[in-house]
């Protein structure tokens, strides 16, 4: 319960600092713009490799992790075909699976998993997971689907390279894979970058809030309520219908598996969105949401489970 409360707070103290500096203007009419440029092209890359650097990649093979992918394909795939049906359009239906299936495993997750699971590593399978895996994916589709000049097709199978953040992720997988100890002149400097991270996506996401409508008001409402109901009830149902009936995890396992997957949708996710210029409020009122109510999901979680 400790740890439910004391992440969600500390989000909602940043968030409220954001939306107070939108509220003020002290950063202009720009604000919010420049600290999403920041922490997408700069400082999550940053974040990115540094993490990945110093990972234990062993941690991915497990079978918490093929719960973990298959309970994220699974909301994603619901997501999408209903976006296809609808035709909301490539780059809007991939924001809106992200906020369905992406779990808010770092700045949330963390302590979450320390006063709740007990332990900050058990959130490493699920954060090298969406960051090696989901994000490049998430990224090259937004990159092909955001229009311009057709270029040929092997500049577009490099699309991935082209990204910071799937850069950043990949480069520091690489760095985990050959055992490559990354000298501290040169780990020190990223690490305090990668630091700005979370709390430029934050404030940026709290800048956003001034001004906007209501939840759920707006032309964005049927994507909202289904991004939201995959994410904070189907997501954490298909997790622990798959660990304990499939796979057979109990216990703490189970506990653990069921309650990452309960996490709400990323604030990084408004980023890319921005970034992007699709989908914005599609993932501003489904982070929000999801955020709300993944409190009351999380403690029936370990009151049942615990």
């Amino acid at each position: 319960m400790q740890g439910v409360l004391s992440g969600f707070a500390v989000i909602a103290v940043v968030i409220g600092v954001g939306y107070l500096i939108g509220r003020r203007g002290y950063l202009g009419g720009g604000g919010r713009e420049v600290l999403t440029k920041l922490a997408f092209h700069v400082a999550s890359p940053a974040l990115l490799f540094t993490t990945l650097a110093r990972a234990d990649l062993s941690v991915i093979f497990s079978d918490r992790l093929l719960v973990t992918a298959m309970s994220t394909a699974a909301v994603a795939g619901v997501f999408v075909a209903v976006g296809a049906a609808r035709g909301w359009g490539v780059g809007r239906t991939t924001i809106g699976a992200l906020c369905s299936s992406y779990v808010n495993s770092g700045n949330l997750g963390i302590p979450i998993a320390v006063y709740v699971l007990g332990d900050a590593s058990l959130v490493a399978p699920v954060l090298l997971f969406q960051l090696v895996g989901v994000t490049p994916v998430a990224l090259t589709i937004l990159d092909l689907a955001s229009g311009g000049e057709k270029r040929p097709l092997w500049q577009r199978l490099l699309t991935p390279l082209r990204n910071p953040i799937a850069l950043g992720s990949l480069a520091g997988v690489a760095a985990s894979a050959s055992g490559l100890t990354v000298p501290g002149p040169l780990m020190d400097p990223l690490t305090l970058i990668g630091n700005m991270s979370v709390p430029a996506v934050l404030l940026a996401f709290g800048i956003s809030l001034r001004g906007s409508t209501l939840p759920l008001r707006g032309a964005e409402r049927a994507p909202v309520l289904l991004a939201v109901t995959l994410k904070a009830v189907i997501q954490p149902l298909v997790a622990w219908a798959l660990a304990a009936g499939v796979f057979g995890l109990h216990g703490a396992l189970l506990l653990d598996v069921v309650v990452t997957s309960a996490l709400p949708a990323a604030q990084n996710l408004f980023t890319y969105a921005s970034s992007y210029r699709v989908g914005e409020v599609l993932a501003r009122e489904a982070i929000l949401l999801s955020t709300v109510l993944a409190v009351p999901v999380l403690v029936v979680v370990a009151a049942l489970l615990g």
